[in-house]
């Protein structure tokens, strides 16, 4: 009995509709290297089925995209992901996933326009795909987070400060572990953005 029920599909999350007196949306971009696992995290928290832009990839990308140690990967975002969490009745986060490839980073300024913050994933295998996003957002002046995700094939384990120290984050920027599957560990990811920006908002407070 107990087998059975552990091996029963998982339900899929109810899909909760826009409330009608939904009057603030507020944006969040996800960014990272080509297949850090932009489309998964917005696919994994989203309330509603995310607008996703993947196509599968072919020949003529070869040479063009770098696709080291994505032997396994098939499809890519040749423009953005959508999903859409509501805070309370009247607040909506809307998330956007941003194109990985070198190809695609053009999109990438106007993605950033009316943002409220950022996201950045991190795959340790590919870690200098991260420093193009970090150097837009911090272009921009745009508030961000990092996120580790940690990928099952990933045999060299590196620590938080390895990886802090590596992408010569400051102290004050929150760095954590997510797995990009995990609809627990997305919203981790967001609750520590939203806390970010709330302790950035109060500081700011205090100096003016």
């Amino acid at each position: 009995m107990d087998s059975a029920i552990s091996e029963a599909p998982a339900q899929a999350p109810e899909r909760t509709p826009l409330a009608d007196a939904a009057d603030t949306g507020l944006k969040i971009v996800i960014v990272g290297g080509f297949g850090v696992g932009k489309t998964t995290l917005v696919r994994s928290v989203s309330e509603i089925r995310p607008l996703n832009t993947e196509e599968y990839m072919t020949q003529a990308g070869v040479g063009v995209d770098e696709t080291t140690g994505l032997a396994h990967k098939t499809t890519t975002t040749v423009a953005f992901d959508f999903g859409r969490i509501s805070l309370n009745e009247t607040k909506v986060l809307y998330l956007f996933g941003a194109p990985g490839q070198e190809r695609f980073w053009f999109l990438w300024d106007r993605l950033f326009s009316g943002t409220l913050g950022a996201v950045v994933l991190v795959d340790t295998r590919r870690m200098s795909d991260s420093w193009y996003a970090i150097d837009r957002l911090e272009h921009h002046k745009t508030p961000f987070v990092v996120a580790v995700n940690r990928f099952d094939d990933d045999a060299a384990y590196h620590s938080l400060d390895e990886i802090r120290q590596a992408l010569a984050l400051p102290g004050h920027i929150p760095l954590l572990d997510c797995d990009a599957r995990v609809r627990s560990d997305g919203k981790r990811v967001l609750i520590t953005l939203v806390d970010h920006l709330y302790k950035l908002a109060l500081a700011q407070e205090t100096t003016t």
